[in-house]
């Protein structure tokens, strides 16, 4: 397979130039010792030393570094050049030439005011120069030199000025660059946290609490295997199948699905079902109430409405000691409201601990992330020995994330859903101390 060879690298420009204006000195140098050897003028060899001492002064410049880097060596070059220059002028009118890119390198190399002023020097001294030679004087021997001169100056300036807004343009576009940079690793840390944010709310609401209720399940096994196996091994076949729909529930975590508990039913449904389920597997009376016409909702508010029960559901048995429970959902015409009321030990909503990965307390912070990405809004009204109620609002119609109240804490909690009287249970699992 034959490859076509690499396509050359671009030349800077700005060599381009030097060697253009390298090609014009050494021209116009050589056309006026030329001119002196074949026209038969006074003094040819004089002429000819002149314009090759122009010559190597002119090449030794780019040769000194000190030229390109110090004004005062570039001024000092300058300076021997405009010498070997006026001595040319003086032998031969076609020094006159050399002027013009006199000019270019006076204005490349020196400061602006002192480049114009060289500039108008050099004019003065080409006009004065040949109308010297010519022995008259015109107005047509100004024109041409400082009409050269004021090309000159308005090219060197021009390209100048386009140059400094090149740089700045180049500046503009790395700051852009590099603040694009700094925003997409901004946002990829955002995405990173709420990621993060996400799983850690889905475990606690699904895994972490399946877990603990297996353990419940497992210790109420272990204390009724010596005397009640038949009890032993209920509670054993209730922490089989907890595992199996934690199970199930990671499956469709990691493949991030519907919960499996809304796939093929309503939110009324999942609810109902989540209360017999808690009802049959602990000590723990939940009655299940709807109220109002019911709506669609969004996969979003269900999933979130669902997990939150789940987490207070989960609360209730592992910290309220509470023997009855009462889930409703109400459906009105501009949002829809879960509401958990219990009856048991309570606690002080301002005296919570904070959340520890080794004791918890992560439910209720997940509680509220949910609700203010949904633009909800979560209340929590408790105090020892009342109870607890838990009511999670939705707007029907959300608003943007964090426009909403903020969220409510109501101690002198008033109204609670009717309790009946809870059937009576043979076995119970043994509780942990009663904590928020």
């Amino acid at each position: 397979m034959n490859s076509s060879p690499p396509a050359p690298a671009p030349i800077p420009t700005g060599r381009v130039l030097a060697w253009c204006l390298h090609l014009l000195i050494a021209g116009l140098l050589a056309l006026a010792a030329g001119r002196a050897l074949t026209d038969g003028g006074p003094r040819p060899g004089a002429t000819v030393a002149a314009a090759v001492a122009c010559g190597l002064v002119y090449a030794a410049g780019p040769l000194l570094p000190g030229v390109r880097r110090s004004r005062r060596s570039a001024t000092v070059w300058l300076a021997c050049l405009g010498a070997a220059w006026l001595v040319l002028l003086a032998l031969s009118a076609d020094g006159v030439w050399l002027a013009f890119p006199l000019y270019f390198l006076q204005l490349h190399l020196l400061p602006r005011r002192s480049a114009l002023a060289a500039v108008v020097a050099t004019a003065l001294a080409a006009i004065t120069a040949f109308a010297a030679h010519q022995h008259a004087f015109s107005v047509a021997m100004v024109i041409g030199p400082a009409l050269g001169a004021a090309v000159a100056v308005a090219v060197v300036w021009g390209y100048q000025a386009l140059y400094r807004e090149s740089e700045q343009r180049r500046r503009l576009i790395e700051e852009l660059t590099a603040t694009r940079a700094d925003l997409a690793r901004a946002q990829h840390t955002a995405g990173v946290l709420a990621e993060r944010e996400r799983l850690a709310r889905e475990i606690h609401d699904t895994l972490a609490q399946g877990l603990s209720s297996i353990q419940l399940l497992l210790r109420a096994a272990e204390r009724a295997l010596p005397e009640r196996p038949e009890a032993a091994a209920r509670h054993v076949d209730q922490a089989r199948q907890a595992a199996v729909d934690n199970l199930a529930e990671a499956r469709r975590f990691v493949a991030a699905l519907t919960p499996p508990a809304l796939e093929g039913t309503t939110l009324a449904g999942a609810l109902e079902r989540l209360c017999a389920t808690t009802s049959a597997r602990h000590p723990l009376t939940v009655r299940f109430h709807v109220t109002g016409a019911p709506a669609p909702l969004p996969t979003a508010h269900e999933v979130a409405l669902l997990r939150i029960t789940q987490s207070a559901l989960a609360n209730t048995v592992r910290h309220a000691g509470a023997t009855t429970a009462d889930v409703t959902l109400t459906h009105l015409d501009d949002h829809v409201r879960v509401d958990i009321a219990d009856d048991g030990t309570g606690f002080d909503p301002d005296a919570l601990p904070s959340p520890d990965p080794d004791d918890g307390g992560f439910g209720l912070a997940a509680m509220r992330a949910r609700m203010d990405a949904l633009g909800g809004t979560l209340t929590i009204g408790s105090s020892p020995g009342r109870g607890t109620s838990l009511s999670a609002r939705l707007p029907l119609n959300p608003r943007a994330p964090g426009a909403h109240a903020p969220q409510a804490v109501d101690p002198d909690r008033t109204e609670r859903p009717e309790r009946t009287e809870r059937p009576e249970r043979t076995e119970r699992p043994e509780r942990p101390e009663a904590h928020p």
